[in-house]
């Protein structure tokens, strides 16, 4: 009885020893799982949302809406599409603490580079991500090669992270549409002169394929402001529209370089009429002002020879007339060597 007592004694031991152990290996692992485990810090490039059990930390009332800038970009319908709760965004630095049914989605705000050509949905598409196609007002299939530059929008990250499942497919193809539809209607703003319209030259200058070449920054920046809108879309800042290529179809590209070539030699020719008439206008008016001077300088001496006789009669009378008339004629003879009298004949004789 004794020797069964011990034994049932070590076996509670053994038993109590295992409980504790067991539970100092729970304790260590829930210290670890969930305590340890929940210590997180967010770069300097990234932003954080946390969620509680699976609801995103809201700012209360607050809405996309409430931004000017950004609901300004949208029409009225669309307001109530792109309705969005603003988020509490977690700023850089930490560590921050989250308890085991709270996560933690992190996202980057620095900004990246993408191929327009590029479809993330299917690699291969547009020649492997390299050109875009479009067609033009002439009905041309142009290709199209540049980049966009964009980041995350840290004031709409609800769009960004639970608005949409991949955001970046969804701005790529808004991105491309807008631009199948600028190279579809694009016009060249017109130009400040009247030159093309008096020489003929607007069907010419009216190659959509050039003018398109032409004005790429007023593509760009048109692409710019109509792209505005993507912020609060999908929570996506377009920085910037680069495109940087306008390629035509192989069998126009000689019709295209003949037509420059003589739009060019055109340009040129006028370039020089317009400077050589530009020149004669110029002599002319400068002869018209000789011109003038020279009757002004012969009328001077008139006015002011008038203005004395006047002078002179007003003071002496018809008297001081014939006394100045008598001096101009001395004056007269001096100069002259040689001078003529007329005589009167007697009658008489």
């Amino acid at each position: 009885m004794a020797k069964l007592g011990r034994r049932a004694t070590r076996k509670g031991g053994r038993i109590m020893s295992i409980l504790v152990g067991a539970g100092i290996g729970f304790a260590a692992w829930f210290l670890i799982r969930y305590l340890v485990a929940g210590l997180y810090t967010v770069d300097q490039n990234e932003r954080a949302v946390k969620t509680s059990f699976g609801r995103a930390q809201r700012i209360d009332g607050v809405t996309t809406l409430n931004d000017p800038e950004l609901a300004s970009t949208l029409s009225k319908d669309e307001q109530e599409r792109y309705n969005y709760p603003q988020l509490r965004v977690i700023p850089p630095g930490g560590p921050y603490f989250k308890w085991p049914w709270e996560s933690v989605y992190k996202v980057s705000v620095a900004t990246q580079s993408v191929n327009i050509a590029q479809d993330p949905e299917s690699p291969g598409a547009n020649k492997n991500g390299t050109v875009l196609e479009a067609v033009t007002m002439d009905q041309l299939n142009t290709g199209l090669t540049g980049q966009i530059r964009y980041r995350v929008s840290e004031r709409n990250l609800y769009a960004y992270l639970f608005g949409i499942k991949t955001p970046i497919v969804h701005v790529m193809g808004y991105f491309v549409s807008v631009l199948r539809e600028k190279i579809a209607t694009f016009e060249a703003p017109a130009s400040p002169g009247a030159s093309s319209q008096a020489t003929g030259l607007s069907d010419v200058s009216g190659v959509s394929i050039n003018d398109i070449r032409k004005n790429l920054r007023v593509l760009n920046d048109s692409m710019d402001r109509d792209c505005k809108s993507s912020t609060a879309r999908y929570g996506i800042i377009l920085d910037a529209s680069l495109i940087t290529g306008i390629d035509p179809p192989a069998e126009v590209e000689s019709a295209l370089a003949a037509i420059n070539t003589a739009h060019n030699s055109v340009s040129s020719e006028i370039s020089l009429a317009q400077a050589a008439a530009d020149q004669k206008i110029v002599q002319s008016k400068r002869a018209v002002e000789i011109e003038t001077l020279k009757a002004q300088a012969e009328v001077e001496p008139l006015t002011a020879l008038a203005k004395q006789l006047t002078d002179l009669k007003a003071v002496g009378g018809e008297t001081a007339l014939i006394g100045y008339l008598r001096n101009v004629r001395l004056g007269l003879f001096r100069q002259a060597k040689r001078y003529v009298l007329e005589t009167r004949r007697w009658e008489g004789r």
